[in-house]
C-alpha cells in the first residue's frame, strides 16, 4: 500500500507541475495542460523516470514554440538575437532529451544491423551473437 500512495503523491505532483506549464500567474491554461498530458500519455512512459523526462520534453516544446512565435514578431535586432539564441538552445535541449529517452528505453544497448553480407566460396558466416576476446595470451 505504501508504494501505491507514494505513486499517487508523485503523480499528483507531476500533474500540478504540468498544469502550471501554460499558466500565467495563477490562471491555468487548459489547452497547454491537455497538450502536455496528451504528449506524455502518447509516449507511454513505463516508469516515473520516463514520465519526468516526457514532462520536461513537453515543457521544452511549449517554450520552443513560444520563442518561435516571439521570433516571428521581433521589433529590433536585439530582440531577434535574444529570441534566436533561446530558440536554438531549446531546440538542442529537446533533441538531447529525445536521445536521453531513447538511451534510457534501450537500457544503453546498441543494436547493429547488418544490411548485406557476402560470403565468398570457401568462406563461412556466423549468424548470432559474437563476443570478441582481447589479444592477451590464450591457453590453448
Amino acid at each position: 500500500m505504501g508504494n501505491y500512495l507514494t505513486g499517487l503523491r508523485q503523480c499528483d505532483g507531476l500533474l500540478s507541475q504540468v498544469a502550471m506549464l501554460g499558466s500565467h500567474r495563477k490562471r491555468i491554461d487548459p489547452q497547454a495542460t491537455d497538450f502536455a498530458l496528451g504528449f506524455i500519455d502518447a509516449m507511454k512512459p513505463e516508469d516515473a523516470a520516463e514520465a519526468l523526462i516526457l514532462a520536461q520534453m513537453a515543457a521544452i516544446h511549449q517554450a520552443t514554440m513560444m520563442l518561435a512565435r516571439r521570433l516571428n514578431h521581433v521589433e529590433n535586432i536585439s530582440q531577434q538575437d535574444a529570441a534566436e539564441r533561446a530558440l536554438n538552445k531549446l531546440s538542442r535541449t529537446f533533441a538531447a532529451q529525445m536521445d536521453t529517452l531513447k538511451r534510457y528505453r534501450t537500457k544503453g544497448q546498441q543494436i547493429v544491423r547488418v544490411e548485406r553480407v557476402t560470403v565468398n566460396e570457401g568462406g563461412q558466416a556466423i549468424v548470432g551473437n559474437v563476443e570478441a576476446q582481447g589479444r592477451g595470451d590464450h591457453n590453448v
